[in-house]
């Protein structure tokens, strides 16, 4: 069997500014994926360029979450959106064609979807909670869905969701209020509008980190925690694990 040092790391793509959200993401997602911080590396694209990557240095690429909408108007993005989307889409658009191994979580709906054609806009928005999803047809039969139920609780929240796919995407997932929660591209390019690294402790630090962000009421705060603790999220971080062992290989 291959040891950590034969494998070549996951990269997790941030866009999250603000330290305490960006940290609890990198330490969720290393956490649910099995992986230490050689085994899964983060660069922030709030705090600097993304650079040259070269996909075969890589096992699989994870797009976090954050405040970014990708169908947002241009003039009302800043700079370092601005730029950081211009770099995303080069790469998302490189991993599309060589349907190389991609998870994006929540703003991956947007960034996978706007590569791909799908119409995403803020016609099926849902507030910071858990939400019920079910799997549809296909995402019962989906690989990195086994251990899922059919039907199971995730924590989300976000302004902006994919309203149509292609033809070229399947469905995979969907929720009473967003009709696609998870799609596939090809064979491995994956993205969920719910987020699989999100257990109770990281959506109560994430409700203080964005009560002002526009996605709740900021008085809402507490009562929406109170919400969170009534509700068990067991199954969503098992899609991590499943992606980091089905996609690690060796450097």
């Amino acid at each position: 069997m291959p040891t950590d040092s034969d494998l070549a790391p996951f990269l997790l793509l941030s866009i999250r500014g603000e330290d305490a959200a960006a940290d609890d993401e990198y330490q969720a997602m290393m956490r649910f994926g099995g992986l230490d911080e050689d085994g899964m590396q983060r660069i922030r694209l709030t705090h600097r360029p993304l650079g040259p990557i070269d996909l075969d240095d890589w096992s699989g690429v994870i797009l976090g979450g954050g405040p970014y909408n990708a169908s947002d108007p241009p003039e009302s993005k800043s700079s370092t959106q601005l730029r950081a989307e211009s770099e995303l889409v080069s790469l998302i658009s490189e991993i599309v064609d060589r349907d190389f191994p991609f998870l994006g979580c929540c703003y991956g709906v947007g960034m996978l979807g706007s590569v791909i054609g799908a119409t995403v806009d803020r016609s099926y928005p849902e507030p910071v909670a858990a939400v019920t999803i079910t799997l549809t047809e296909a995402g019962r039969d989906e690989p990195l869905f086994a251990e899922l139920p059919d039907v199971f609780d995730a924590f989300g929240g976000h302004k902006e969701a994919a309203s149509w796919l292609p033809s070229r995407a399947v469905c995979l997932a969907t929720s009473p209020d967003c009709p696609v929660q998870a799609f596939r591209v090809g064979t491995n390019t994956y993205a969920t509008q719910f987020h699989p690294e999100l257990d109770l402790d990281g959506i109560l630090t994430r409700i203080d980190v964005y009560k002002n962000h526009g996605y709740f009421a900021p008085e809402s705060a507490d009562s929406l925690k109170r919400a969170a603790r009534q509700r068990h999220i067991e199954y969503p971080p098992t899609i991590l694990r499943r992606f980091v062992e089905r996609y690690s290989r060796r450097r």
